[in-house]
């Protein structure tokens, strides 16, 4: 029997660790040559020197499992890097089929603390990194349907977080970044559709090195049996958001993690007020506002871990 991704090729990026590594083992799991690409640096900020090992590690892991994978050492968030990672996709395999977009790093800080430097770094290399893998392959694809005169297999599933959703007071930059690469997924999921072209993000929830600190305390499994907060429970999304199945699936959010599944609704409107007159006065809006969020639990943002039911031991 065909496996459901057989015959297309692949780019995960971020993959030489963590929820990048599980996605790719996913992907080849599932039938598809992979292009595992991570920049090798050490520090989960960014820091250290870049390492083709983390990379070449898991395309090996891949290949003694009886896959087709290459390594690919590259700071997506450089332009030209990013390119030379879609065209590596092309000249190896003959074609790109997937996008994950995965690679990202941490600077945490207080909003009132933080550098420069840090919001740079950050969104350079989650937002501007999503975008310039984006714009390659998205270039690929509307080459190929145009030869093809009809819709092609081209699949993207960018990597968003809770902390857009839910708030998270010590990373501004990340969740700023997190909230962007959310509007550039729907944008691309609009531009491509008519190429069949799918954009879709995730918020995976899991314990990698980019979160060990968040979920420090929450007891990890002692029975053998699967962590909850392990990425394998979010790769399997990722398989099949890659897959031919999810064609009808395009522009979504959705939650991820320990077997469970949560399609986000967009914004919707919680209350609407008009003015009485032509023009709203500073009064008027006082009488229709202030007693409205009185009334309101003063803080609605809650924690993701309460809004979905995460527990501490």
């Amino acid at each position: 029997m065909a496996q459901p991704l057989e015959g297309l090729t692949a780019i995960v990026t971020g993959a030489g660790r963590g929820l990048g590594r599980a996605e790719a083992l996913e992907l080849a799991r599932l039938g598809a040559r992979v292009v595992v690409n991570d920049y090798g640096r050490p520090g989960r900020d960014g820091s250290g020197d870049a390492s083709a090992a983390p990379a070449e590690g898991v395309a090996e892991e891949i290949r003694a499992a009886g896959g087709e994978a290459v390594a690919h050492l590259g700071d997506v968030a450089d332009h030209e890097q990013a390119r030379a990672l879609v065209q590596l996709a092309v000249t190896t395999y003959g074609r790109l089929d997937v996008l994950v977009n995965n690679a990202g790093i941490l600077r945490d800080r207080m909003v009132f603390s933080m550098t420069e430097d840090e919001w740079d770094a950050v969104i350079r290399v989650h937002l501007k990194g999503h975008f310039n893998t984006t714009h390659f392959a998205a270039a690929h694809w509307r080459e190929r349907a145009k030869a093809a005169g009809g819709p092609v297999h081209g699949r993207i599933v960018n990597t968003s977080s809770e902390a857009f959703l839910a708030g998270s007071a010590g990373q501004p930059n990340y969740a700023a970044a997190k909230g962007g690469i959310v509007g550039l997924t729907t944008s691309t999921a609009l531009a491509l559709a008519k190429y069949g072209v799918t954009a879709n993000a995730i918020c995976p929830r899991a314990r990698t090195r980019m979160t060990e600190d968040v979920f420090a305390g929450f007891a990890e499994t002692q029975d053998g049996t699967l962590d909850p907060l392990a990425p394998e429970h979010v790769a399997p999304l990722v398989g099949y958001l890659a897959s031919p199945a999810a064609a009808g699936v395009n522009g979504q959010l959705l939650v991820v993690h320990g077997g469970m599944v949560a399609v986000a609704e967009r914004p919707r409107i919680a209350a609407k007020f008009d003015t009485a007159k032509d023009v709203f006065s500073f009064e008027e809006l006082d009488a229709l506002l202030t007693p409205y969020y009185a009334q309101r639990p003063p803080n609605e943002t809650f924690a993701a871990a309460e809004v979905l039911g995460l527990k501490h031991d």
